[in-house]
């Protein structure tokens, strides 16, 4: 396949949500259901496909991110911090504020790591209007510690990591790209940051991201109505279009990690959201290409 010919991929919707901005699926192979979050309407939900259920779960304030979590139960990127909620979504608690100083900003996207911390980064509630005042975090489940990984961020967005576990995959939205940093899973900390995927500002803003098991960096462009792969060395040469022109993230799941799961918003589309029906949902792919195991949070 030439590099300026990317394959074009089908797509299907599975669940007309609605979402005001549905974000970061992870799927969870124990209960065979596809966790995500709606930021703004302040729900986490476990979709079954098998029965084409979807359970929504209210946590009170925007939540930007779930994780799994080792012992069951999840671990949420909220407004105010760090959060665990237990595995019949009934007791939540708050174990690690995060920037309660600035009122001005919420947690957004996060993921386990293979260090079994998780992180998840900061931004404004108007990235627009204020540049750098975000950063990304982790938490690590040994007396749930909070430190500062990286400063400096606007919209803190899709992380993940390589299959060798050796880098971790990340995006500041307005940079208009992917970035890549030694990761030392010991320590958990980064170094040696540099770009590796550069997106035309024409063809979306980076939003979520996930890595599937050949190495390549699948990256939702919100604004684009797209998710493109792009190989290790920076080259698209995979498609989706979808329907809906806010798409937010994406994750493998399903038998054998083959479906690839796509979310999508409809917050901020006002009077243009009678042309967009399907804004808001959830949707799948097969790409021919499988994921991995998500990772779990330790605590």
């Amino acid at each position: 396949m030439s590099v300026g010919s990317p394959e074009q991929l089908e797509v299907e919707v599975i669940l007309e949500a609605h979402a005001a901005v549905a974000e970061g699926p992870t799927w969870d192979e124990r209960t065979q259901r596809l966790i995500w979050v709606d930021i703004m309407a302040n729900t986490v939900h476990a979709y079954d496909p098998a029965h084409d259920r979807d359970q929504a779960t209210d946590v009170g304030q925007p939540v930007g991110a779930a994780g799994l979590r080792e012992g069951g139960g999840l671990v949420l990127a909220l407004r105010d911090g760090f959060a665990l909620l237990d595995p019949d979504f009934g007791d939540l608690r708050l174990v690690a504020p995060v920037e309660a100083e600035v009122s001005t900003n919420r947690m957004n996207d996060g993921k386990c790591g293979p260090d079994g911390r998780f992180w998840a980064g900061t931004m404004a509630y108007q990235p627009e209007l204020v540049a750098g005042q975000g950063a990304l975090y982790r938490l690590d489940p040994a007396g749930y510690r909070v430190t500062r990984v990286v400063g400096d961020i606007t919209l803190s967005n899709g992380l993940d990591w390589s299959p060798d576990q050796r880098l971790l995959y990340y995006i500041d939205s307005p940079t208009q790209g992917v970035d890549a940093f030694a990761f030392d899973a010991g320590s958990g900390t980064l170094d040696q940051r540099r770009r590796i995927v550069s997106i035309p500002k024409d063809v979306g803003l980076p939003d979520g991201m996930t890595v599937d098991a050949e190495g390549g960096l699948w990256v939702a462009l919100h604004g684009g109505g797209a998710v493109h792969r792009y190989t290790p060395d920076g080259q698209l040469d995979r498609i989706i279009r979808l329907p809906v022109q806010h798409v937010t993230c994406c994750a493998f799941g399903g038998p054998e990690y083959a479906d690839l799961y796509i979310t999508s918003m409809t917050y901020g589309l006002a009077d243009k959201i009678q042309d967009q029906p399907l804004a808001g949902a959830l949707f799948r792919c097969r790409p021919g290409v499988k994921g991995r195991s998500p990772f779990r949070f330790g605590g």
